[in-house]
């Protein structure tokens, strides 16, 4: 099967996470490639997310601990958390393949707290299907605002993780 791996295309991965200068050069390029693996195949990042995980990506509730993020709900199905999706036919594909369990979260800032967080709008980097493909057509479950306000943040993520808690 083909991997998204980004060594297969001599890159650095690790580097690849960080904001840095590096990402920043093969961002578009990056961009581009996905936006042909999506056209030959939409739902190819979506099951590498679920299949191919290397780490969990959500800590324990209690008892319902399991491997890589799955959790036996009541109904003893699995609950699985897949962070930064990016276009509304990942979400049409989690929500095709587990139906109504999705639940989908935004987490918005400002434009101003984003300036403050050193982000700054690069035409055909920002404005493109991979940072804005989610900016219309979803109505999101829940929506965290992160503007640097830790009590509002907590307080917000609190409700979301009992609400979580609650559908286990």
């Amino acid at each position: 099967a083909d991997s998204p791996s980004p060594q297969e295309h001599g890159l650095d991965f690790q580097r690849l996470l960080d904001a840095s200068a590096y990402k920043e050069m093969f961002r578009q390029d990056m961009i581009r490639w996905g936006e042909e693996k999506r056209h030959t195949d939409p739902g190819f990042f979506c099951r590498a997310a679920v299949e191919g995980a290397l780490q969990p990506v959500w800590v324990s509730f209690g008892e319902c601990t399991g491997h890589w993020g799955q959790r036996a709900g009541a109904d003893g199905a699995p609950m699985q958390v897949v962070s930064d999706t990016r276009r509304l036919s990942d979400v049409e594909w989690f929500r095709d393949v587990y139906g109504d369990v999705v639940q989908t979260v935004r987490v918005v800032a400002t434009e101003e707290t984003r300036k403050r967080r050193n982000w700054v709008f690069v035409t055909g980097v920002d404005d493109a299907e991979s940072e804005c493909g989610l900016d219309q057509g979803v109505a999101f479950d829940w929506v965290i605002t992160n503007d640097g306000d830790k009590v509002a943040l907590g307080e917000q993520l609190e409700m979301l993780l009992q609400s979580l808690h609650r559908s286990l």
